[in-house]
């Protein structure tokens, strides 16, 4: 088949999304359905989730994941999992549910790999102060999933965003990871002014979990724990926070001591108690993933157990006093640079002057420097501290 021609591309989609509507769920999302805010005249033969993989996977956002805390900061230890792992394992186990429950594999992967692209350095410690210099600063606050979206959709290409399909924003808005539920079934009733509005929602001031609007962003929200729990209790074994011994008794005879175990227990258990949706006739009252009770309650035991023995433990966290002041010094800098500059003399070295006139006029200062000080690295932004004469925090072995 030639797909050199106009033609040529609109007759391999066509047989690309027949195919896949052959094998898919009646309750998954179809790919020709996804829907993008702004109509796109460019032809193409790869389906609309794909294409969001795609432009996930080069935006300049996605290559930063690299150098981004996930649990553990500032350790000289190479096997500690870093943001960037983190989501090819989300990617990964969603799938995996998604390919056994006839679910679209490519918007899973798409949710996936954007979903923690607005964490900021430091992970949920930066998130924390983040947020605190974001509403004295005048803005509703922050959180890092509303970021994700920002990034892909306001910030990225120099404020044009990738255009990213519906689906694939609101997946990576609802997809917290966190929050515990053992079973989710999706609101599908929704547009961009729907989702506008939610996002708006989840940056203000009192924070609340959203369900996705399709079962895709349903199993990432739920594969988010899978990739995290057992692997964080590995990272903390490696680095002597606690002894394998300590996992709780009945969590680790029911799902496993070792992380590859956990995985796989919770991954089987969910795709048994989800298997209502791979029916050819799955209907409106099979329209929910999620693991059977034992299971999902044996999981917020072991996240229990994390936050009391890991997330919350004092003694490998960063030095919290430093990390505050590097993010507060820099916040006040740039806002400092961006009130002595003038839209028609930006300077080539501020951070903002790459960025399109019309994303400068949607933004205030404020919310440029919050952009900025989120999509840094962790080491990016310890040499941008010492740059202005911040103490910063050293690395240990």
């Amino acid at each position: 088949m030639n797909v050199n021609t106009e033609t040529g591309y609109e007759s391999l989609l066509a047989e690309l999304n027949s195919s896949e509507a052959a094998r898919l769920s009646p309750l998954a999302c179809a790919s020709a359905v996804g829907l993008r805010r702004r109509p796109e005249s460019r032809h193409d033969y790869r389906p609309q989730f794909a294409r969001d993989c795609d432009r996930v996977l080069h935006s300049r956002a996605y290559s930063r994941y690299i150098d981004k805390t996930q649990v553990f900061s500032l350790v000289d230890n190479d096997h500690i999992t870093h943001r960037v792992l983190h989501v090819q394992l989300v990617s990964r186990i969603g799938r995996t549910i998604g390919r056994c429950l006839r679910l679209n594999e490519d918007l899973i992967e798409a949710i996936a790999l954007g979903h923690d692209i607005g964490h900021p350095p430091f992970g949920h410690v930066g998130e924390r102060i983040l947020d605190q210099l974001c509403r004295e600063h005048g803005l509703d606050g922050f959180a890092h999933n509303v970021q994700s979206v920002q990034f892909l959709d306001q910030v990225e290409r120099s404020g044009r965003g990738w255009n990213l399909c519906l689906q694939t924003l609101d997946g990576i808005l609802c997809h917290d990871g966190e929050a515990h539920a053992w079973r989710l079934a999706p609101n599908r009733d929704k547009d961009f002014a729907i989702h506008d509005r939610e996002r708006a929602l989840l940056s203000g001031r009192k924070r609340r979990t959203l369900p996705p609007m399709t079962l895709e962003g349903c199993v990432v929200r739920l594969a988010d724990s899978i990739a995290y729990i057992g692997r964080d209790i590995e990272d903390a074994i490696e680095l002597g926070l606690i002894g394998r011994d300590e996992i709780p008794v009945a969590c680790a005879r029911r799902l496993g001591n070792t992380n590859g175990t956990i995985v796989f227990n919770l991954v089987t258990d969910l795709i048994e108690n989800s298997r209502q949706v791979r029916k050819p006739t799955a209907g409106p009252d099979e329209d929910h993933v999620g693991f059977g009770r034992e299971t999902a309650e044996l999981l917020a035991e072991l996240k229990q157990f994390n936050y009391e023995r890991i997330y919350h433990n004092p003694a490998l966290k960063p030095d919290l006093k430093k990390i505050r002041a590097c993010y507060r010094a820099l916040f006040i800098d740039y806002m400092q640079q961006i009130r002595r500059s003038t839209t028609a003399s930006v300077s080539g070295e501020l951070f903002f002057s790459s960025m399109s006139q019309a994303y400068r006029d949607r933004h205030g200062p404020a919310a440029i420097v919050r952009d900025y000080l989120a999509g840094m690295t962790d080491n990016f932004f310890l040499r941008q501290a010492a740059r202005i004469g911040c103490a910063v925090p050293e690395r240990r072995c």
